[in-house]
């Protein structure tokens, strides 16, 4: 099942979150500055491009305060943009039956959006 829903994901513009994500990654790659945001958002894409069967783990380092710092910093930046996004596509997708699988794949980005420091994708 997860195979069926990750293809059809992919196929209904999960290709293009995926290579927004990758742009977005490489763009912050090129400061030395925006490396730890990037390998992030990267993190991001992975998950964007094959959802379904995936799970997001909180490691265990991350309670240290340089990852409270980095995700206070993220939300500053744009993270709360981007998890609004995935809220807000989410929620309309969970209007039909159909949709919500999807709807709680977005769900599942927002909260990876929203603090992605401290946290791993399995």
């Amino acid at each position: 099942m997860s195979i069926l829903g990750n293809i059809i994901w992919l196929l209904f513009g999960g290709i293009f979150i995926f290579f927004e994500y990758l742009i977005a990654g490489f763009v912050m790659c090129l400061t030395i500055i925006g490396i730890p945001f990037g390998i992030q958002i990267f993190k991001l894409s992975l998950m964007a491009l094959w959802p379904f069967g995936k799970k997001i783990e909180t490691t265990p380092t991350s309670n240290g305060c340089l990852n409270t710092l980095m995700n206070i910093i993220w939300l500053l930046i744009g993270g709360i943009w981007i998890a609004l996004s995935h809220v807000i596509v989410g929620l309309v997708l969970a209007i039909t039956i159909i949709g919500i699988p999807f709807a709680t794949q977005h769900f599942k980005l927002a909260g990876l959006a929203l603090t992605p420091f401290g946290k791993r994708v399995v």
